[in-house]
């Protein structure tokens, strides 16, 4: 049977002649031009992501949330939306008078901190005497980092020797969450810049032909970042540290793969045409349909989060299929585009040469240097070896009953040293650790007595208080026999602050209110009000983690079977078959899981993490599922291509053979820049990091290398049921 390249570089030569020389001048020249014009205008918008992006997580939960609709009404009740500051200054020895009034001193000067409420609570000292808190209130739409850096500061100047000051509650951890991201536009990029670059460094052999790969994948997050900064300015989507973060990474591995697969079947079209004009034609039509496919996969996969309940899910489909769009892109028009402008010289000093006869005699998969030894060997025994991989990789799967997903406190978000988590302990030793950050419920007027009688009947509430305008404080405290408090005593008690009927209590937990036993009151709560069949809502710090622990579990039950399905229908179309589009969403999934179960392991008995985000599997799932079908795709298109002409079983040996460099190569990219996350201290990313990066490797090392090429073989011309390749095998 006639090789494929002797037949079609004629057309190839004939189809680039026909265009008109000013055009071959002129289309490549544009296209360069108009990249570079567009990330020009994007590279300076990585400095800006932070005016469009919040990382309140009460802003990504669904409407229909209960801490939702409380975080909405308690604003008319507070009079404000600002978000509170607990600043608590511990001693070793009991505190003197001298102390104490200089601590009365600095709490007052905080209020002139630009940003800070005017109403800073007096120091409360601990029955203990040991430590006071003080409640700051600092604006929602302030920059609440910088304030918490110089309340810290302007307290540790004011106050005598021998005190130690910690802000922490929910501004504190705030504080924490923008201070970790803050290394995303610089130190994240740069991380994930070099490790690609030393990558394609040891596979090109070359230093120009890198650098043109790294410009395509950052071109096209310029582009990508310079859209979605204004369809978020617009409100149209959401923003956060997490999703800047997965952008980032995402199209520059994408981009990068896309572009090693474009630029491998360009140095072989070089080899089989002189002009580089025919080589860049041959080499796009070659390049089109397995980027198009495996982008369209992506971001198909990346869709399915629309489903989500969680604003932070659902938003990053949409935010992740646009910088996959530009990969694609990028990779199919800047790219050839130079590469056409510099020919043979970009990839100096390994130029590729023409030779016409190269083409002619590829009778052998061995002839292709390691990858076709490893196809040899594959060929030569598929069924044991599909199945021993199969059991080991099944075997692996296991782990993955031991991670804990169900959620992590608000403190253990942060890796490293954090001063709110630090503060939120020394609160928690001489306060009820839930100061600060109080249960709040909204109900009906008539239902006041009845409802704090249910909170102060809960041994995990310490004190209960209802919101009152009249009181000096803000609020009236119930004391244990359900009746307001007089505040002087002999006054009358101030009346509750009544808004359409309702009221707002606010119970003070007696557990930190990210840990799990203050989860369990606020779940045991919302039961006993709903059995005292009240029309109320209840909510706060501990509702909201609540609210989306219970949310992210409900999209991973639902969005994971979507994505497979979605995906599955894609590969029948691509592929025109049915089993074989099964046999590789299969093995996807199992190295999903074995993936997630060495990850299990990992998590619990070598880096110790405290547990998972519910949306760590989800996450994991839908990166690994869309990008390990990547490489199926890059391998199952060309082995398609090749048994056309040589057959099914030849077919697959071929195509493992010429793609497993380029594949390989990929593999190593994008789990080089998903390891990139690890450098930004949030556990979410870190577990992220480590799930996509080793899960790749192992789909690209293992399934793709071993596993797919063996049941292929093993299974024969069936698998291509009932495509054009099926049936021409029949005959």
């Amino acid at each position: 049977m006639p090789d494929r390249s002797d037949r079609s570089a004629p057309t190839h030569r004939r189809a680039a002649a026909r265009v008109p020389r000013a055009l071959r001048i002129v289309l490549p020249a544009l296209l360069i031009l108009v990249w570079l014009v567009a990330a020009g205008i994007g590279g300076p918008y990585f400095g800006r992501v932070d005016e469009v992006s919040s990382n309140d997580r009460t802003a990504y939960l669904p409407d229909s949330a209960e801490a939702t609709q409380v975080q909405r009404l308690a604003e008319g009740f507070l009079g404000s939306d600002a978000i509170p500051a607990i600043v608590v200054v511990t001693s070793d020895e009991m505190l003197s008078a001298d102390q104490l009034s200089a601590l009365t001193e600095a709490a007052r000067s905080l209020a002139s901190v630009e940003g800070v409420v005017d109403d800073v609570s007096p120091p409360i000292l601990s029955e203990d005497g040991l430590a006071v808190q003080v409640f700051v209130p600092i604006e929602a739409d302030a920059d609440i980092g910088s304030i918490v850096d110089e309340l810290d500061a302007q307290l540790s100047a004011d106050l005598p020797t021998g005190l130690t000051v910690h802000v922490t509650g929910p501004a504190g951890f705030s504080a924490d969450l923008g201070a970790a991201f803050a290394g995303i536009d610089g130190l994240l990029l740069g991380v994930a810049l070099a490790a690609v670059f030393v990558i394609l460094v040891i596979v090109y052999r070359s230093l120009l032909l890198p650098l043109i790969v790294l410009s395509t994948s950052m071109f096209a997050l310029c582009v990508a970042l310079l859209t979605i900064w204004h369809l978020a300015a617009a409100d149209l989507l959401l923003l956060s540290g997490q999703t800047q973060g997965i952008l980032f990474i995402l199209v520059i591995g994408a981009a990068t793969d896309y572009s090693l697969l474009y630029v491998s079947r360009y140095r072989d079209e070089l080899h089989h045409h002189n002009g580089r004009g025919a080589a860049t034609v041959s080499a796009l039509r070659g390049t089109v349909e397995p980027v198009l496919a495996s982008g369209g996969t992506v971001i198909a996969g990346l869709l399915c989060l629309l489903l989500s309940d969680l604003k932070s899910n659902s938003t990053l489909g949409p935010v992740a299929a646009i910088g996959i769009v530009f990969a694609m892109l990028a990779a199919l028009t800047f790219l050839p585009a130079v590469l056409y402008a510099a020919g043979r010289v970009a990839f100096w000093p390994r130029r590729p040469r023409y030779d016409p006869a190269s083409g002619q005699n590829s009778s052998s998969a061995a002839d292709n240097g390691l990858w076709g030894k490893i196809a040899a060997a594959v060929s030569r025994r598929p069924r044991p070896l599909w199945i021993l991989t199969a059991v080991l990789l099944a075997v692996g799967c296991i782990g993955a009953l031991q991670l804990d997903a169900d959620g992590v406190p608000q403190s253990d978000l942060v890796l490293g040293a954090s001063s709110a988590r630090d503060g939120q302990v020394a609160l928690g030793e001489h306060f009820p650790a839930g100061a600060g950050s109080p249960v709040e419920v909204i109900v009906a007027e008539e239902d006041l007595q009845a409802t704090t009688d249910v909170l102060l009947a809960d041994e995990g509430i310490s004190s209960v208080s209802v919101v009152a305008a009249d009181s000096p404080s803000g609020s009236a405290t119930v004391s244990a026999d359900g009746i307001l408090a007089q505040a002087p005593p002999g006054t009358p008690a101030p009346a509750p602050t009544v808004l359409d009927g309702k009221v707002l209590v606010q119970g003070t937990l007696v557990d930190a209110p990210d840990s799990s036993a203050a989860e369990q009151t606020v779940r045991d709560l919302r039961a006993a009000l709903d059995q005292e069949d009240f029309a109320e809502i209840v909510g706060g710090v501990t509702a909201t983690s609540i609210d989306t622990n219970d949310a992210s579990a409900h999209d991973r039950a639902l969005i994971i079977p979507v994505v497979l399905v979605v995906i599955l229908l894609i590969l029948m179309l691509l592929l025109r078959s049915v089993l074989a589009p099964v046999l590789l969403v299969a093995t996807t999934v199992l190295s999903f899981g074995t993936a997630l179960g060495v990850a299990a392991l990992v998590f619990n008995h070598v880096l110790d993490f405290p547990g998972a985000d519910p949306a760590v599997p989800l996450f994991g799932f839908v990166f690994l599922v869309a990008l390990g079908i990547d490489y199926n795709i890059f391998l199952m298109t060309r082995v398609r291509e090749e048994a056309l002409q040589h057959g099914a079983r030849e077919g697959v040996v071929r195509g493992l053979a010429v793609t497993g460099g380029v594949i390989t190569s990929a593999g190593l990219v994008l789990a080089a820049t998903f390891a990139a996350l690890a450098v930004i201290p949030i556990l979410f990313l870190a577990q992220i990091a480590f799930i996509v990066a080793f899960g790749v490797l192992l789909d690209t090392f293992v399934v793709r290398t071993l596993l797919v090429p063996a049941l292929a073989l093993d299974f024969g011309r069936i698998i291509w049921w009932p495509s054009r390749l099926w049936r021409a095998e029949q005959r």
